[in-house]
């Protein structure tokens, strides 16, 4: 256990900007070669052609002018003030680590559920991030299209119980799963590696 949370010497080198720029540089190429994004998203079949980069790669691919700008705007706005609050390195184990757990339970229960996808995005890794600005930040609040206030905790639970009434109705071609597990992945991110209990946090906070 103390190896789990052994922490880093706090460093800042703006990480999050990198990943955006590694974020845009690949949408262009899957532009201009379309097929990448077969062999760069995540699958089970790529699993089994032996496609091992996929964990880590499918964060980095986009469906769309949509789903990129909303991704990054995300990862702009949580990403910058999460990463300046934990230091570069905690912040790159967190995005990476939950991202790419992320990517591997979705893809393990979309194919226990029969459900064949190629998953793309770092939607998933983004959704972790908010929640972890909802613990670090748990008083911040976050405005909706600009204009409504809305607590980070709250927003958290508001987006949960979006995914999970998304997924049960189904047909929208969102990987809410993958939302979901971002969730869950960020939750025992902070128990097991931080030793704080995001419930507590918010119960502390809004007293």
């Amino acid at each position: 256990m103390n190896i789990i949370r052994k922490p880093f010497r706090y460093s800042f080198f703006n990480a999050t900007s990198i990943i955006i720029a590694l974020n845009l540089i690949v949408f262009f190429l899957t532009m201009i070669f379309p097929r990448l994004q077969v062999y760069l998203g995540m699958s089970y079949f790529g699993i089994l052609l032996h496609y091992y980069w996929q964990p880590l790669t499918y964060l980095f691919v986009h469906s769309g002018w949509s789903h990129i700008l909303f991704n990054m705007l995300a990862l702009f706005f949580f990403g910058i003030s999460l990463e300046r609050a934990v230091g570069s390195k905690e912040f790159l184990l967190f995005y990476f680590l939950c991202g790419i757990l992320d990517g591997i339970i979705s893809t393990v229960l979309y194919r226990l559920l029969g459900i064949t996808v190629l998953l793309v995005g770092a939607s998933g890794a983004v959704y972790a991030l908010l929640f972890a600005y909802a613990v670090i930040f748990p008083r911040n609040v976050i405005y909706i299209w600009g204009i409504i206030p809305v607590a980070a905790p709250l927003l958290v639970f508001v987006y949960a119980l979006i995914e999970i009434t998304s997924q049960i109705s189904g047909g929208s071609g969102i990987a809410h799963l993958a939302h979901l597990a971002g969730f869950a992945v960020a939750w025992i991110y902070f128990v097991a590696r931080m030793g704080i209990h995001p419930l507590k946090v918010w119960k502390d906070a809004w007293r």
